[in-house]
């Protein structure tokens, strides 16, 4: 794609372009230049009309992230400890609000900032030998890009204060329980589930796509009257895309819909 990284590769498959983080020998741990260059990584593909969904994973067998860098952890101050939460926590803003599709393929180890990173991704498909977990109670620490936060929407308190508390792994079949994934899969299908997945959401209505995850993502904090109201709003502006002029007109004329993002 449009640029060189030294921990991601990137690589376009039409519409969808696929994010790996590429530090196998260190199981794909999150760093800070790790860090730095997904935000750029997920910007760009924020900003680039031919991208209309993102897949991200981790590069070899064992891990999608293992979770952030222990090693260059040790010798941080509060103070870089505090810049780093806020430089993980953007990351994982700027993947959920990216107002496109993202689709985690999870292979191995999720953990940790892994785990964090995994849960700010719109959809979640894990590989039935996949492991999950938040195990920075084991470290004397908590976790501090999200997990807190993220975990207690997704599964609810109990189970959130239970991964956190005990900070121990999980399957995937448990995750799946959880409402932590949204699908397991062997693990020979998961590159042939996630494409199938990627290219169903390619071709759906990319405005009427990012109104949904605005609707759920930002409506889904408020009380309900404010995010009806956020819903119906939504549903009005998708009243002035060729693309809901096209959805319906194919459906009334029994085709496929070519959607084109206007």
């Amino acid at each position: 794609t449009s640029m060189a990284y030294r921990t991601l590769t990137t690589a376009d498959r039409g519409a969808v372009r696929t994010i790996t983080v590429n530090r196998p020998d260190k199981l794909n741990a999150l760093n800070r230049e790790t860090i730095g260059e997904l935000t750029l990584a997920f910007r760009q593909a924020a900003s680039d009309d031919a991208v209309r969904v993102v897949v991200l994973t981790g590069a070899g067998e064992k891990a999608f992230v293992a979770g952030a860098d222990i090693s260059e952890m040790t010798a941080w101050s509060p103070v870089k400890a505090q810049a780093a939460s806020r430089a993980g926590q953007e990351l994982m803003l700027t993947v959920e609000r990216l107002g496109k599709p993202v689709v985690a393929k999870i292979q191995g180890y999720a953990l940790g900032g892994g785990m964090e990173l995994a849960m700010a991704c719109h959809l979640r498909v894990a590989s039935d030998k996949a492991r999950f977990g938040q195990p920075e109670i084991g470290l004397g620490l908590i976790p501090g890009f999200g997990g807190t936060q993220r975990l207690t929407r997704l599964t609810g308190r109990g189970a959130a204060l239970e991964l956190c508390l005990l900070g121990q792994q999980i399957d995937a079949a448990r995750a799946e329980r959880l409402g932590l994934v949204t699908r397991v899969v062997a693990a020979d299908e998961l590159d042939a589930s996630v494409d199938a997945m990627a290219d169903q959401l390619a071709a759906a209505a990319p405005l009427a796509l990012k109104g949904i995850l605005e609707a759920v993502i930002e409506g889904g904090e408020c009380a309900i009257d404010q995010g009806l109201a956020f819903e119906t709003q939504g549903f009005a502006i998708a009243f002035s895309t060729d693309d809901m002029r096209e959805g319906t007109g194919a459906f009334l004329e029994r085709r496929k819909p070519a959607f084109k993002g206007t």
